[in-house]
């Protein structure tokens, strides 16, 4: 069906609003949260963080279930964190911190981030470029996974199996808001963030619920794939 003027121009109603960009900002992480976490995050009523969660629900943007008496919220999916990752590298506008725990903030989301389900920031685009430099992925006539790369995925135990299929592609370059560069998306790419949460390379930071923090082992890992391909 081709895009309408009318339906681009909802779609971006939606959005034209602060608190509900930041809450789909906050659900950049990829996981579930309640009604009450978003209001608090966002700094709205109760009452009107329902009504931006509603619109944004309708609008295809979240998913909510019930579990009990909480409502939780989700991003609709990959894409729609496509969507606003590259509303985010298209802007490109550079915001003076207003504090120094701000700053920190920010530096620490433009080293290692989720953007979604999958790495970002300065580590992740540098573990694309070092996957791409030594043909494990090949971006010749469209991004690829290589026979090279397939192996390297699976040793990690990073190579999904049939049932992660779907619509969503194994593999996709998704654009960096703050490196503008690609980084790895797709299925892959959700499946290498679990690989480094589980051995280790990042972690999670407290209070930042976007920002990793690269371990020395995840500095390790990615010295030593860049030293296989020298």
């Amino acid at each position: 069906m081709p895009l309408s003027a009318e339906s681009l121009a909802r779609f971006a109603g939606v959005l034209a609003d602060r608190s509900r960009v930041a809450v789909c900002l906050a659900l950049m992480d990829g996981r579930a949260w309640t009604a009450t976490e978003l209001a608090h995050h966002v700094g709205v009523a109760r009452s009107t963080a329902s009504e931006h969660l509603t619109a944004l629900v309708r609008a295809g943007l979240l998913v909510e279930r019930r579990q009990g008496r909480s409502r939780y919220l989700q991003l609709a999916g990959a894409d729609v964190a496509a969507v606003i990752e590259g509303l985010g590298a298209a802007v490109g506008e550079r915001v003076v911190p207003s504090s120094l725990r701000r700053a920190r903030a920010d530096t620490r989301l433009a080293e290692a981030r989720t953007c979604y389900d999958h790495l970002a920031g300065r580590w992740g685009v540098a573990l694309y470029d070092t996957l791409l430099a030594g043909g494990r992925l090949s971006a010749d006539g469209g991004l690829v996974v290589t026979q090279e790369g397939r192996r390297w995925f699976a040793a990690g135990g990073a190579l999904p199996g049939p049932a992660s299929g779907g619509r969503r592609p194994e593999v996709r370059e998704c654009l960096d808001w703050t490196e503008r560069r690609s980084h790895l998306g797709g299925q892959l790419g959700a499946a290498l963030l679990l690989r480094a949460l589980a051995s280790g390379w990042v972690q999670r930071v407290d209070g930042l619920p976007r920002a990793l923090q690269v371990t020395e082992a995840g500095h390790q890992a990615l010295a030593d794939l860049q030293a296989a391909d020298s």
